[in-house]
């Protein structure tokens, strides 16, 4: 039986361990806060002091923190994955954080005898817990065939996208400035279907049957017109942070950025003002503005 590691147990994390324990893999977990890591017992799992001690039992590690600095903190620090992996074992960076964090990171890994596979992954909350995510993955051709069958115990579809670290983080901040975008567009339309008087009901019948239609536009009508705007496990801080890094991967290469840039500065409102919000929650600033809100 191959003995898997999730790093960040959280709300993606778990998702992760719950999968791989359903397929018959040992899991071991580490995170900072104990719930989590109650959690994971609870599902089966085995709970980690350490990074140490998690790179000390598996042979492919999962990195599911939040920013770059905790990536590289986590596979190359002082206690890292790298320096307590054996070798020949993977790391798996399914964590979303710059192109040029990961290249960095692919780089000070060489010689080590460790693979990298960097494979962020888009589903969300829904994706992470029912193992239907789909990964980005970037790695050598031979380590990600023989990583296959853990990657495809989280995972609806595998694509391999390049074989260079940040070549997956690349291919995924592409898609987080269309998402962030199409969420940016349905918050709007939102906000003029209710100040104009239709409701919600009609509003989601109507675009979830169209070509306007599809699991993003429609999942975040959902939660506008039942009002769910936290505890849905996107949180706002998530999409926030990666458009930020399609920005900035924009910004190095010279491109315009019109539509993506428009939706950053709506993030940007609904986190200062809803700190705790999911994603949806940008629409409420948008209804305060115009004195109006959308519902079922």
């Amino acid at each position: 039986m191959q003995k898997a590691g999730v790093i960040g147990v959280g709300d993606m994390g778990s998702g992760l361990a719950k999968n791989l324990i359903a397929q018959g893999f040992q899991v071991w977990g580490y995170d900072l806060l104990e719930a989590r890591l109650q959690n994971l017992e609870d599902m089966g799992g085995h709970r980690a002091s350490s990074v140490a001690e998690v790179g000390k039992h598996a042979d492919c590690v999962f990195v599911m923190v939040m920013h770059g600095d905790q990536a590289k903190e986590t596979i190359l620090g002082p206690d890292g994955l790298v320096n307590n992996l054996k070798p020949g074992s993977t790391v798996l960076l399914t964590a979303t954080i710059k192109p040029a964090e990961a290249r960095e990171i692919g780089e000070a890994m060489i010689g080590s005898g460790i693979h990298l596979i960097d494979s962020p992954v888009s589903g969300g909350f829904p994706g992470a817990q029912s193992g239907t995510l789909t990964l980005m993955a970037a790695g050598e051709p031979a380590v990600l065939e023989q990583c296959e069958p853990v990657m495809s115990a989280v995972s609806k579809v595998v694509h391999r996208v390049g074989e260079k670290a940040g070549d997956g983080q690349t291919v995924k901040a592409c898609l987080q400035s269309l998402i962030g975008s199409i969420f940016s567009a349905t918050f709007e339309a939102s906000v003029l279907a209710a100040k104009a008087g239709v409701s919600g009901k009609v509003l989601y019948n109507v675009v979830s049957s169209s070509s306007a239609g599809c699991g993003v536009a429609n999942t975040a009508l959902e939660n506008i017109i039942d009002r769910q705007f936290e505890g849905t496990g996107s949180h706002i801080a998530t999409m926030h942070k990666d458009l930020t890094i399609s920005l900035d991967l924009a910004e190095r290469l010279g491109v315009p950025m019109h539509t993506a840039s428009t939706a950053m500065q709506q993030f940007h409102a609904g986190k200062t003002k809803y700190p705790n919000g999911d994603n949806w929650v940008v629409t409420r600033v948008l209804e305060e503005i115009v004195g109006a809100e959308l519902h079922r």
